[in-house]
C-alpha cells in the first residue's frame, strides 16, 4: 500500500500535463511508496490523449460529467490509498524531493497536521520570476496533509468553484496546524489561463468566503 497519494487535477492542461506527471513520476523516494491520481474533468483538449502515454503509471479518472475542481478533489480524495495526500495542479511541477522531504515532516512529526514547502512562481518556459514564501502568499498546492483529518473537516467544499484552498485553510485550521518547509520543492506556473486572473470569479468567490467564515471586508 502506497503512504502517499499525489492527486493532480487536468482541465484543458495539454501543454503542461506531461511536464506535470513525469515530475511526478520522478521522485526520489520508490514508486511503491506513493500514487498519482489523475483526475480528468472533461478537457476538450487533447488532455486526455496526453494522459494515455502516462496510463500504466497513473490511476486515471476520467469525469463522465463536468464536476469543477473541487468535486473533481474530493473524488481522488475518496480513491486515494496514502496515509497522506498532496496536491499538485496540472500546469504545475514538482522538485524530486518534494515527497521525500514533505513524508519525512509528517511521518517524524506527530505534532505537526500538514506540511507546506515554499515555492518558486515560474513562467511558461519555466523561468523562475520568484521564491515564495507559503505561509505568506499561500497557494492551493504543494501541502501534504493526513487524509484522515481531511475527511474530518468534510475534505473540499464543492461550491467553491474557485477559492475552494482558501475556505479548506481556513476549516482546517479550526482544529489543525499547518507548518512550513523552507525549501522552494513546488513549481507553480503563472500563465495567462490561470484560473487567479478572472477577477470576476476571484470576486465572487471572495464574497462567499468572506459570508461564510464572517471574514472582515
Amino acid at each position: 500500500m502506497p503512504s502517499i497519494s499525489v492527486l493532480i487535477t487536468a482541465y484543458n492542461v495539454e501543454r503542461y500535463i506531461g511536464r506535470a506527471i513525469r515530475s511526478a513520476l520522478s521522485q526520489s523516494i520508490p514508486n511503491e511508496a506513493y500514487e498519482i491520481i489523475v483526475i480528468n474533468d472533461c478537457s476538450y483538449d487533447r488532455t486526455r490523449f496526453a494522459l494515455e502515454v502516462f496510463e500504466d503509471d497513473i490511476k486515471l479518472i476520467n469525469n463522465k460529467n463536468r464536476l469543477g475542481l473541487p468535486a473533481s478533489l474530493n473524488k481522488g480524495i475518496k480513491k486515494a490509498k496514502g496515509r497522506f495526500v498532496v496536491r499538485q495542479d496540472g500546469d504545475d511541477y514538482i522538485h524530486k524531493d518534494f515527497l521525500k522531504v514533505l513524508d519525512l515532516h509528517l511521518s517524524l512529526n506527530d505534532d505537526i497536521d500538514a506540511i507546506a514547502c515554499d515555492y518558486l512562481l515560474v513562467d511558461n518556459d519555466e523561468h523562475i520570476l520568484g521564491k515564495m514564501n507559503c505561509m505568506e502568499h499561500p497557494i492551493a498546492c504543494g501541502i501534504m496533509f493526513r487524509i484522515d483529518q481531511l475527511i474530518d473537516i468534510g475534505m473540499y467544499d464543492e461550491n467553491f468553484i474557485a477559492r475552494e484552498d482558501e475556505d479548506l485553510r481556513i476549516r482546517f485550521l479550526q482544529k489543525y496546524n499547518i507548518e512550513r518547509v523552507q525549501i522552494p520543492l513546488y513549481r507553480y506556473r503563472r500563465h495567462d489561463n490561470n484560473l487567479t486572473n478572472n477577477k470576476k470569479v476571484m470576486r465572487k468567490y471572495d464574497n462567499m468566503l468572506t459570508t461564510k467564515h464572517f471574514l472582515k471586508d
